[in-house]
């Protein structure tokens, strides 16, 4: 009987934690792929023979800096050729100019005397008709002249392009020709000459789950984790999603972009995303350690006054060392951290307050 009654009046010393608001913003941890900003196959507008090249492989570029020279003799031919055509051409307009000129004053002197009878009406028709005749004459000299100086600024474009330059700063990371090469002008069917990435930005792309998409929008703070650089990590922010989830697996496509400066970062690599994404609807952290398991779903035991509370709890997330719950307690309220099997609504206990988080 006194073993019993020390039972019954016996109240068990626990540990207890406080249950904490969450934070401001839900951190989404997601794997990715590192790739260029921008990246470009750069080919031939030029045919003709590689003369110079000055970067390969890993060289680091400047926009405008010049890759390789071609060179085509042929095209300087056709150069000189055009020009010396423009010669003639503008010296025909000059000479349908002064025939018109001279249309012009022999009309402009038999004119009074057609019209006094000293000349006949056939000679003034002539007059006008080969006045109007030499008009027409220019016309066509100068658009001529036109034409063929719209010939030579192609050509000039085309020697322009035997100079082959960076789009923009970047590095080479594919050659695929050497001094003295033939290259041809023909994008479609022709090789490309080097392949370029921009690497100052780095750009990535992750498929968000539809759960944790609310509340993703541009200029959340990401950052980047790669297992080869423990040590380091890598902030950017998102700039672009796709405003849609993908129908077959219910993800949202979100592109981030993270300064790279020092080139640290290189494309292609294995890498893991960290989402800070902001909170839209407010919940609660509770130590995984205090969730108690059973026919009546997942339940937490609070203590106020020394008295134990049964409360049933809804889980969002299972955080590992926490859980997120939507209802069933709030902050402030002290929960027992593994709690007995025999505990029960009710019963009286004393409360040593936890150190260490859960």
């Amino acid at each position: 009987m006194a073993t019993t009654q020390q039972r019954r009046d016996f109240v068990p010393t626990l540990r207890a934690q406080a249950v904490q608001a969450s934070g401001d913003y839900v951190a989404v941890t997601l794997p990715a792929t590192t790739a260029a900003f921008s990246v470009a196959n750069i080919f031939a507008r030029a045919s003709g023979y590689i003369d110079k090249r000055n970067v390969d492989i890993g060289d680091h570029v400047k926009e405008g800096q010049l890759l390789v020279q071609i060179v085509a003799p042929e095209l300087d031919h056709q150069i000189a050729q055009a020009k010396a055509t423009l010669a003639q051409l503008e010296a025909t307009v000059q000479q349908t100019q002064a025939n018109k000129e001279l249309a012009r004053v022999t009309w402009g002197r038999d004119s009074p005397l057609v019209d006094k009878g000293w000349v006949t009406p056939q000679q003034g028709t002539i007059d006008v008709q080969t006045l109007k005749a030499q008009e027409a004459a220019v016309g066509v000299a100068e658009a001529n002249a036109a034409a063929q100086r719209a010939q030579i600024q192609v050509l000039t474009q085309q020697k322009a392009y035997q100079r082959v330059v960076a789009p923009f700063d970047g590095v080479i990371t594919q050659r695929n020709v050497d001094v003295g090469a033939l290259v041809q002008a023909d994008a479609v069917s022709g090789t490309f000459m080097f392949t370029i990435m921009q690497s100052n930005v780095i750009r990535t792309q992750v498929y968000v789950p539809q759960d944790q998409a609310f509340g993703l929008a541009p200029g959340v703070d990401a950052v980047v984790h790669v297992p080869e650089i423990p040590d380091r990590t890598f902030p950017g922010k998102v700039t672009r999603i796709a405003d849609a989830l993908q129908p077959g697996t219910r993800t949202l496509l979100t592109e981030v972009d993270i300064p790279n400066p020092d080139g640290a970062l290189t494309p292609g690599t294995y890498c893991t995303i960290e989402l800070h994404i902001p909170r839209k609807t407010p919940s609660i952290l509770v130590p995984a350690d205090a969730i108690i398991f059973n026919a009546e779903g997942p339940q937490v035991a609070t203590v106020e006054d020394g008295v134990v509370h049964i409360r049933k709890v809804s889980v969002a997330r299972d955080l590992g060392k926490e859980v997120e719950v939507r209802d069933g307690v709030k902050q402030g309220d002290q929960v027992i951290l593994n709690p007995p099997v025999d505990l029960v609504d009710g019963k009286k206990v004393h409360i040593r307050p936890s150190d260490t988080k859960a």
